[in-house]
């Protein structure tokens, strides 16, 4: 699996330079689509937008559905101040205490998109006396535009409206040691890696014993991604999403997690072991853990009345729905899991 890591990157960064906040991910659908299209497999858009591949196999009756999504984080026009500058509200779980100074950029729905950068309100040191004790929020946050704009008429007449998205740099970068820097890693480094299994299939002309099927939803973040579209036959889904790593967890960025339960509870007894025994025999570094704070698109699956067996796997993200960072190593960790379990 170490040849198909360096694609599976390549295509994440690919991936991560198009924006897709929740709703707004229509050039991420298609990317999605291209792609794997491209390696050879059957892709079709859902009515919802996600994009349903079927990567072949064996026991259609025992089908196995793979989940990531192409969605990420976000914020949208909430109101046009009198000042000229912009209140927004997050999509998905956006923080504004990790978003502040970050640059954007503002799509209108009919007028193409402009630049700016989210602030403090009275952001200068020199001037507000309060900076330090001011409290993070979208309420005491803005968007400044790179605009000569002095007051809401002044906006308005760019085409910029209440509704509009809010796309924040992701800031990508690969360093020579290995590691994969950028917001939105979650979960389109996942993405990623089901295009370099997929690679990884279709370079050695493999067939499962069972089908397999990929689902890149595009509302994971609000929280139904996957509550649709499950092909017949299906018996068990895994969520390929990010690996938590932080303070009481054992995995790192180098390692595959494999996740016991969240906060949406236990995932499949029998998947967890399986996924355990799939990770040993292709000698994969991972970790078990317990996620505190984490819902996936398996458990919107589950939720929409699904009879499924679930699991939950991804290569290890520091610093969470912030700026991210992850390791290709972490990446292959996975890609042999994903491995593993199905040969």
């Amino acid at each position: 699996m170490e040849n198909y890591v360096n694609f599976a990157v390549e295509k994440t960064v690919e991936l991560l330079a198009i924006d897709s906040p929740t709703g707004y991910t229509h050039e991420a659908e298609e990317y999605v689509l291209k792609e794997f299209s491209a390696l050879g497999f059957a892709a079709k858009r859902t009515t919802k937008g996600g994009i349903l591949i079927d990567l072949g196999g064996e026991d259609a009756n025992d089908g196995l559905l793979l989940e990531a999504h192409a969605d990420t984080l976000g914020g949208m026009v909430a109101e046009i101040k009198g000042s000229g500058r912009l209140r927004i509200v997050k999509v998905g779980g956006m923080n504004a205490n990790n978003a502040e100074a970050e640059n954007c950029r503002v799509v209108t729905k009919f007028h193409g998109a402009y630049e700016g950068t989210l602030q403090l309100c009275n952001a200068s040191i020199h001037v507000n006396s309060d900076y330090d004790s001011a409290k993070r929020s979208f309420d005491t946050t803005e968007v400044v535009l790179d605009e000569c704009v002095e007051n809401a008429d002044d906006v308005k007449k760019l085409g910029i409206s209440v509704g509009d998205y809010v796309c924040f740099e992701p800031r990508t970068r690969v360093t020579k040691s290995g590691y994969i820097k950028s917001r939105f890693l979650d979960d389109k480094l996942s993405v990623g890696i089901l295009l370099g299994f997929a690679k990884y299939l279709a370079d050695n002309s493999l067939k499962p014993a069972r089908r397999v099927y990929v689902h890149i939803t595009v509302y994971e973040e609000v929280g139904h991604g996957g509550a649709a579209s499950v092909p017949e036959g299906v018996t068990e889904a895994i969520s390929v999403d990010m690996g938590c790593v932080g303070d009481g967890l054992q995995c790192t960025e180098r390692q595959v997690s494999i996740c016991a339960k969240d906060s949406g509870g236990p995932y499949s007894y029998e998947v967890v072991k399986k996924l355990i025994a799939a990770a040993q025999k292709e000698n994969a570094d991972y970790a078990v853990d317990i996620y505190p704070h984490y819902g996936s698109d398996v458990e919107a699956t589950l939720s929409a009345g699904y009879d499924i067996r679930h699991g939950l796997i991804g290569a290890g993200v520091y610093a969470s729905h912030g700026y991210e960072r992850s390791h290709k190593d972490g990446v292959l960790n996975t890609l042999r899991v994903l491995k593993g379990y199905l040969f």
